[in-house]
């Protein structure tokens, strides 16, 4: 079969069309993106809210997000570097993590809506499916509506973007989900097993990989759970840890910036060079010609050679 060569012409790149940065980046799918944030019409330019849950190596971010021409607002945001304020110090990246961290995005927005009395959720945890309804009262406002964004990150079942969206779900705002995703369902029997999703939600999972590595080899547990001895704390902590750690994020959602040192900036300004001002630059200057002058015309670069040369 013989070689055809294969000819993009000025013709073909005249025509061809980039694809968005974004997704050229591999960031944003588009596809997904246009539903999430396409709001119907009679809503009257209405914001269509998306609880974004994103995963670093060393944290996790849960924000409540909606769309404009302009670009993304962000409404409230919470992260899992907050959680040592409310006393989890350990594991800011596990399943019990996010859903601290929707629990907390959760709260802070119904606080910022005025709806936190309202709509308080599940303040006591079993595992169950419990979608937020309407209040019986016709004046009283309805639940907070959000859509859950997981981004590029794959929907397994078990997954932590769905902890960061139990979370949500439990702090009071309505996400529309069933329970087919959560750890603990079975898919042959099509039911969710509440006791599993519960021990994952207070850390139980946590609890009893440590006491198995503890048995299987000491070493290894260790040096993976160090922090955690450190501290002082054991796998049966866990679960108070975290029972007193969502108590007080209902208690308290709001932000709080951390304090931050300004001992650097003093050792910094130690080495910053300040430019001369206008007086500064004419006085050196000055300096200049008359050391010129008394050198009897010779510049400074003179005058060292013949010192050199008198050596």
């Amino acid at each position: 079969m013989p070689f055809v060569k294969k000819v993009k012409s000025s013709a073909y790149f005249s025509r061809f069309q980039v694809k968005y940065r974004r997704r050229r980046e591999g960031k944003t799918d588009y596809y997904a993106r246009k539903r999430l944030i396409t709001q119907a019409k009679n809503k009257y330019n209405a914001p269509k809210y998306r609880l974004v849950v994103r995963f670093t190596n060393k944290e996790i971010i849960v924000q409540v997000v909606y769309a404009r021409i302009q670009g993304d607002f962000v409404l409230v945001a919470a992260r899992s570097k907050e959680l040592p304020r409310y006393g989890i110090n350990h594991g800011l990246t596990n399943w019990t993590a996010a859903y601290a961290t929707g629990l907390l995005a959760a709260r802070r927005a119904l606080t910022k809506l005025g709806l936190a009395d309202k709509y308080q959720g599940q303040a006591e945890p079993d595992g169950t499916l419990a979608l937020i309804e309407a209040l019986d009262d016709e004046d009283a406002p309805r639940p907070f509506k959000c859509y859950l964004d997981v981004g590029l990150r794959r929907t397994s079942t078990g997954s932590r973007v769905f902890a960061a969206l139990k979370g949500a779900a439990d702090g009071g705002i309505y996400i529309p989900h069933n329970e087919k995703r959560f750890p603990g369902y079975d898919p042959e029997a099509k039911e969710l097993d509440a006791e599993v999703l519960k021990k994952y939600i207070f850390g139980g999972h946590v609890a009893e990989y440590m006491e198995s590595l503890e048995e299987e080899d000491d070493e290894r547990f260790k040096k993976q759970f160090s922090t955690y001895l450190a501290d002082g704390v054991g796998s049966e902590d866990l679960e108070e840890i975290y029972t007193n750690a969502y108590a007080a994020i209902r208690e308290d959602p709001t932000f709080k910036p951390t304090e931050k040192s300004t001992d650097w900036k003093a050792e910094t300004l130690k080495f910053k060079t300040h430019p001369l001002t206008l007086e500064q630059r004419r006085a050196r200057i000055q300096e200049k010609i008359e050391a010129f002058k008394a050198n009897g015309g010779a510049g400074e670069e003179a005058q060292e050679e013949d010192e050199e040369d008198e050596e």
